[in-house]
């Protein structure tokens, strides 16, 4: 008998390249286009809502897709693959004769790729793990939800802190090097996607094709009435998260004022998420996941709270103030997936409820992406500190607010 470790382990790997490849299209290329490549703040930030909105609308049909399908769910997680590596080296490394608007519709291009390609990967991921604790077969018995949802977290935070140091510190190297280096870069994304996908495919507990009594299709998620109650939490949760992630860079860049320190606030926000993991899945296990996860709201709410009284020069505030909101990203990542798979019928299909599930995560991230041109009508412009208050509002107290909203949601949540 394999090892439930071992098999816990080669299902959580594919958590590191997706990861990765999630944190530039959220937070490194807005700023990359933007700050590098010169293009207009205003009509950077339209280009990424309607890639993220379509992104949104898709989710459902792939989850329903994946459903319908399921005997071919190797082929299909391939495709994917492959379709996420290229679109991850175009999004770096665009054409030289993509300029003006012509860099402009590469972005949405590499944009809609990338999303499409992503989003199958992921539900079809998600759907996996939330089948581990329901199967009976002695390969996977022994594999629980909140092990399995560890692993995946815990190796995702680390690709996140990969992706967070890898291309801060190619940005830095002289011009001539940078193209070479961003080149290396999507290779060796594109070879780690390989390993984990075959480690999944191979290694992990089994993919089970599910005999369903129930058609997939939204009215038969919908009907699930702890589903809808869970929901708006989780949406208004994520859009406290997208929208200081989308201004992130821009926070450092032109608040704080320390550009070359970026790679290392956002590696110390994952790591301390990745060691606090195992907090948060302890906890869960003692007291409930509702509970925890309110735990980790309110350290979050803290957190970005201090965030509305930096200035210029204050690097080691925030060096702390990104360690405690880090420590409550492990909250967000690991028991949100849980308290879901828990209300999943075994007898209806997972990936009907993950495309739903995620499309709300993508909605919050189109709206998020719709501060860039809030920004530009306050009159903010990257590199620019004057009017980085209109910044701050957004991406400090805005989220905050968000935050006691599912914080109330929560508590009104049966635990």
């Amino acid at each position: 008998m394999k090892s439930p470790t071992l098999m816990a382990l080669a299902y959580g790997l594919l958590g590191m390249p997706l990861a990765m490849s999630a944190l530039p299209v959220y937070v490194q290329i807005p700023a990359y286009y933007t700050t590098q490549l010169g293009l207009p703040l205003a009509s950077t930030g339209l280009v990424l809502f309607f890639a993220r909105l379509l992104d949104t609308v898709q989710d459902p049909l792939l989850g329903r897709m994946i459903d319908r399908h399921q005997h071919h769910i190797a082929l299909w997680l391939v495709a994917a693959a492959a379709l996420l590596a290229a679109a991850f080296f175009g999004l770096w490394l665009p054409p030289v004769f993509a300029v003006g608007s012509g860099l402009l519709m590469w972005l949405g291009l590499m944009l809609v790729l990338a999303y499409s390609a992503h989003s199958l990967l992921n539900i079809a991921y998600l759907s996996w793990g939330a089948r581990l604790s329901q199967s009976g077969h002695s390969d996977t018995g022994q594999t629980s939800l909140l092990g399995a949802a560890a692993w995946r977290e815990g190796l995702s935070l680390t690709g996140l802190i990969l992706a967070s140091l890898i291309p801060s510190f190619i940005l830095q190297q002289k011009t001539s090097q940078v193209n070479l280096a961003l080149n290396n870069y999507a290779i060796g994304f594109a070879v780690l996607l390989a390993l984990s996908l075959a480690s999944l495919l191979l290694y992990a507990p089994k993919w089970r094709a599910q005999a369903s009594s129930t058609s997939p299709n939204l009215r038969v998620v919908l009907s699930n009435p702890l589903f809808r109650r869970l929901l708006p939490i989780y949406f208004i949760n994520s859009l406290s998260v997208s929208i200081p992630a989308t201004l992130a860079l821009f926070f450092i860049n032109d608040r704080i004022q320390a550009p070359q320190l970026s790679g290392y606030f956002l590696a110390l926000y994952f790591i301390t998420g990745a060691i606090g993991l195992p907090l948060w899945i302890k906890l869960a296990k003692r007291y409930g996941c509702v509970a925890a996860w309110k735990l980790g709201m309110l350290l979050a709410i803290l957190s970005f709270v201090g965030c509305s009284f930096l200035s210029s020069g204050d690097v080691g505030a925030y060096f702390l103030i990104c360690a405690a909101a880090g420590l409550a990203l492990g909250a967000d990542l690991a028991l949100p997936p849980v308290l879901l798979a828990e209300i999943i019928p075994a007898e209806q299909p997972a990936a009907s409820y993950y495309g739903f599930w995620t499309l709300l995560g993508k909605l919050a991230l189109a709206i998020s992406g719709l501060g860039l041109p809030l920004l530009a009508l306050l009159q903010y412009q990257p590199g620019q500190a004057s009017h980085s208050a209109s910044l701050v509002l957004l991406y400090a107290a805005v989220p905050c607010v968000l935050k006691l909203i599912a914080l109330r949601l929560l508590h009104r949540y049966p635990s």
